[in-house]
């Protein structure tokens, strides 16, 4: 199964990933940052940058998460384990 093993914070809301494969890849997760649990990381770049990762899934400290499949593929994994995922994934 493809996890998140490193995040680097870029500009806005954008991160490099570094997957347990090796590939890297970037996501604009700014449209995924909804409800109360992400204010502050909306409104504050620097909360935003404190992003980590803890088993392969984006955590920040006050415990808010993002579901690594929806970062790497865009929602479900596809069935064939060889696929990669997409470097760059236009969210709406």
């Amino acid at each position: 199964m493809l996890r998140i093993r490193e995040v680097m914070p870029l500009g806005g809301s954008r991160l490099r990933l570094t997957l347990t494969d090796g590939s890297v890849i970037e996501r604009d997760v700014g449209s995924m940052l909804l409800g109360p649990v992400f204010d502050r990381i909306r409104a504050d770049p620097a909360e935003f940058r404190r992003v980590t990762v803890e088993a392969g899934t984006l955590m920040w400290p006050n415990g808010a998460d993002l579901c690594p499949d929806a970062i790497i593929w865009g929602g479900v994994p596809p069935r064939e384990s060889t696929a990669s995922p997409p470097a760059e994934l236009k969210t709406g």
